[in-house]
C-alpha cells in the first residue's frame, strides 16, 4: 500500500496532500502555524510531503539521506511541468 500512495504522490502531490489531512493524522504537530502547510499545498507539495516524511519517519533528524530527498523534492517542485517546444 506505501508503493501506491508514494506513485500517487508522484503523479498528483496535492491529491495525497488532500488524502493524507482528511483520512490521517499525519500532518498534526508537523507545522507551527497554518500558513506553512498552505503555501507549500500551493507553491511546492512534494517538498511539503518530504518535511512532514522527514518529521513523521526520521523524528525530525536531517541527515545525509533526507538531505538529497529534500534536494530532488525542490527540484520537482521547481521543474517544468510542460514541454518547451521548438519554434519552426
Amino acid at each position: 500500500m506505501p508503493c501506491v500512495v508514494a506513485l500517487i504522490a508522484l503523479l498528483a502531490p496535492r491529491v495525497v496532500i488532500l488524502a493524507l489531512w482528511l483520512v490521517t493524522e499525519w500532518f498534526t504537530g508537523v507545522f507551527d502555524l497554518f500558513l506553512w502547510p498552505l503555501l507549500g499545498f500551493l507553491f511546492m507539495p512534494f517538498t511539503m510531503l518530504w518535511y512532514s516524511a522527514v518529521v513523521n519517519w526520521y523524528g525530525g533528524a536531517w541527515g545525509t539521506l533526507q538531505i538529497i530527498g529534500l534536494v530532488i523534492a525542490i527540484i520537482a517542485d521547481l521543474s517544468p511541468s510542460s514541454v518547451k517546444r521548438k519554434k519552426r
